[in-house]
């Protein structure tokens, strides 16, 4: 049985980790034989992600009942918020590495092919009579001609679905601050649903530019860029969504307090992140 020191709730050993473990095996296992084509590994591969599954709402129901229990004191808080601080950190990082190689294919390897360099032997030897110009599929019109996507039109109304979620979030805290339960409930149920209404949008983005631009990811690194950035922002966005569902029906429950809501605020802060990060994307990905 788990038991409660003075500063600190020290738990007892717990079987979710070896649970994660053995999902992300089979996740692994299961990519790489679905990459190499054998068709059993898409099975491999889904009993990996189920898995995973039952381990994070099995781990987190787990925390929340502790929590519940009051188990939990100042100092575990603290933990708490330092735990979520480096996650995002983290995440931080893994988006600017997609923004570094943008940034690098962009102003550095296009211009280099196309000449504009002190080592005009890039141009000549490798590539003769390639223009550096961007968006661009690549020396050699790999994945043939293609149309970018512009900053207009769904992506667009995209930004400005994602800026109003983190307004509708920020309404929502302060209702919980307040005590305002019923305002609480709708706006955080407005925010999760703008959420899935930019999922469905950028849905339809991508199926407009596979079908109608010709834009997919093997057009060259415009494509891969373009697809991995938003791609992966799109992740974020449904895995944020989902975690503010949760939160919402905890708060159906009756959970959280003014002064006791962390799991609240933690979501709040990657929401908050994952809006930022579009900006962000929208302005360097769609505009430049």
């Amino acid at each position: 049985m788990a038991h409660a020191q003075d500063r600190y709730y020290v738990p007892t050993g717990s079987h979710w980790p070896i649970v994660g473990s053995i999902g992300l095996l089979f996740l692994m296992v299961g990519v790489s034989t679905w990459l190499n084509g054998h068709d059993v590994g898409f099975w491999i591969m889904m009993a990996g992600f189920a898995t995973i599954i039952f381990m994070v709402t099995g781990w987190f129901g787990t925390v929340i009942g502790e929590s519940r229990r009051g188990l939990y004191n100042a100092q575990v808080d603290t933990s708490f918020r330092m735990g979520m601080f480096w996650f995002i950190f983290s995440e931080v990082m893994f988006f600017a590495a997609f923004f570094g190689a943008l940034f690098y294919a962009r102003n550095m390897a296009v211009p280099w092919l196309g000449g504009d360099s002190n080592n005009f032997f890039t141009n000549l030897l490798l590539w003769t009579g390639y223009e550096s110009t961007w968006p661009t599929n690549g020396p050699d019109n790999v994945g043939g001609d293609f149309k970018s996507m512009g900053p207009l039109g769904l992506p667009l109304i995209n930004t400005a679905i994602l800026l109003t979620s983190s307004v509708t979030l920020t309404i929502a805290h302060h209702a919980l601050i307040a005590g305002h339960r019923n305002v609480l409930k709708v706006f955080l149920a407005l925010t999760f649903l703008l959420g899935f209404v930019f999922i469905y949008l950028q849905g339809v983005e991508y199926i407009h530019a596979y079908q109608d631009l010709n834009l997919t990811l093997g057009s060259g690194i415009y494509g891969s860029t373009f697809f991995m950035l938003t791609g992966f922002h799109g992740l974020h966005v449904t895995l944020g969504a989902i975690m503010l569902v949760v939160i919402w029906l905890r708060v159906m429950k009756g959970h959280f307090t003014a002064e006791d809501h962390f799991a609240f605020e933690a979501v709040a802060w990657y929401w908050h992140f994952v809006d930022v990060v579009w900006v962000a994307l929208y302005v360097f990905v769609y505009w430049m």
